[in-house]
């Protein structure tokens, strides 16, 4: 096992990084930004190290100095969290070039993945099955049309590269295609820089399903199950739960064996989380591959009791993974909610400030990931998310119902939060009979 660690992130994911690391008595360097030197992951690490001024492109995501920290500390293995660098698989290549281990999946795999539409054409070569659309990405528009009239009306034109839901048109017929095109190549173009698109059958009211996995350098993969994630807000996720409602015991076992099947099929090591859309008619399709950990993984580890984190610290520091699949188990449910400083009220506008009350919940079986209290400035550099709360319970019931008292506890002042909106979801009917899917917040609030 390493002797330090850096962790390249910032906020409650670098703190439950370290947290892991400390548990195995690994040493961790925090890197910070001009705009979070007394920020809390700062306070929590062993030593820190300043990267540069507030703009992420000058600190989080520049490489040279996030390189340079963890040669100057004596670090040997950089941890990316999630976001800024975690899916960059030039800094995954150049880490090793410094003889540094990245804490996440080879770059190739990070490469091959991170390419939507070769994803898509590597997992259909790999027999997993993908959503109806262009086996590349789509030149020109009459191609575009082609495809569209085959597969069917509506379509998804999509970009590429990135995600966070970028580069991403619903088409409805023929004549809002060309423009579709245009919009979603220059919305990638700007954000990812490639402005690369393709097609896909647009599935209608689908639910969000993902599968969790491990894999070590020594050919080990192993399932951990489901999460849903079919809440979401512009295509980002806003409520998570493990297991999901929709799923059957044969469903799961042929989207766990679909997922293994991917991994292997990348030569895959680390934790990841393969990302499906499931219809209707219990039909899945592969959607992406997350070459990361996820901000939801505290719902897997409270069904399953693996530590996720510390998964990733074995596999990196070439140990084999802790659990084989027969001993992996599923007790009971968990929720988590994501609690971000937004104004739900003004279509979930960040809102940036100084917290002056934070009062986290406590009781059996709640979990906080957070990295703010009392006096914690929110930077607007940054994404909003200040808490992860994460209840568990023997049934999906019961695990509501201890998120719907947690989420009663939970008092922050001084900064708009989306508390409010976790609560009304925790009493909304179809919510609570497991009836979503992923437009369900659409409908249910402005902004969404």
């Amino acid at each position: 096992m390493f002797k330090k660690i850096l962790v390249a992130n910032r906020g409650e994911i670098a703190i439950r990084v370290m947290r892991a690391a400390k548990e195995l008595g690994v040493k961790t360097v925090a890197v910070y930004s001009e705009a979070d030197k007394d920020a809390p992951h700062v306070q929590y690490a062993d030593e820190a190290f300043p990267i540069g001024p507030a703009q992420s492109t000058l600190s989080y995501l520049h490489i040279p100095n996030i390189i340079n920290a963890a040669v100057h500390t004596g670090a040997e293995a950089i941890h990316p969290g999630y976001g800024f660098l975690s899916e960059n698989d030039h800094f995954a290549r150049i880490c090793e070039t410094w003889g540094l281990a990245f804490i996440g999946p080879p770059a190739t795999a990070i490469q091959q993945m991170g390419v939507k539409a070769g994803a898509r054409k590597l997992m259909a070569e790999a027999g997993v099955p993908v959503v109806p659309g262009t086996d590349g990405t789509v030149s020109d528009v009459e191609e575009a049309k082609r495809v569209a009239d085959s597969i069917g009306y509506p379509v998804l034109v999509k970009a590429s590269f990135g995600g966070g839901g970028r580069g991403i048109r619903i088409v409805q017929d023929a004549e809002g295609l060309a423009d579709a095109l245009e919009r979603a190549s220059r919305e990638a173009k700007s954000a990812f820089g490639q402005g690369d698109v393709y097609l896909e059958k647009y599935l209608i009211n689908p639910r969000h399903i993902e599968i969790q996995v491990l894999a070590d350098k020594h050919g080990n993969v192993v399932t951990l199950g489901e999460r849903e994630s079919s809440l979401q807000r512009r295509r980002q996720k806003v409520l998570e739960e493990a297991p999901s409602a929709a799923m059957t015991p044969d469903l799961r076992a042929r989207m766990s064996e679909a997922a293994a099947r991917a991994a292997k099929a990348v030569h895959y090591e680390s934790a990841g989380t393969l990302e499906f859309l499931l219809d209707s008619s219990g039909a899945f399709y592969f959607m992406e591959m997350n070459t990361r950990v996820q901000v939801e993984h505290p719902c897997t580890e409270s069904i399953t009791g693996v530590d996720i984190v510390k998964e990733q610290l074995r596999v990196a520091a070439g140990l084999p993974l802790s659990i084989t699949q027969d001993q992996v188990e599923f007790r009971g449910w968990s929720v988590e909610c994501r609690i971000n400083a937004e104004d739900p009220q003004l279509q979930f506008r960040p809102s940036p400030g100084t917290v002056t009350t934070w009062k986290e919940p406590g009781g059996p079986w709640v979990r906080v990931d957070a990295a703010a209290q009392a006096g914690y400035e929110v930077q607007p550099y940054y994404d909003s998310l200040l808490a992860k709360l994460v209840t568990w319970g023997r049934d999906r019931e019961e695990a509501i119902e201890r998120m719907a008292r947690a989420l009663d506890e939970f008092q922050v002042e001084g900064v708009k939060t989306t508390i409010g909106m976790h609560q009304q979801l925790m009493a909304d009917p179809e919510f609570r009979r497991g009836n979503i899917h992923i437009n369900f917040l659409a409908e249910r609030f402005k902004g969404a």
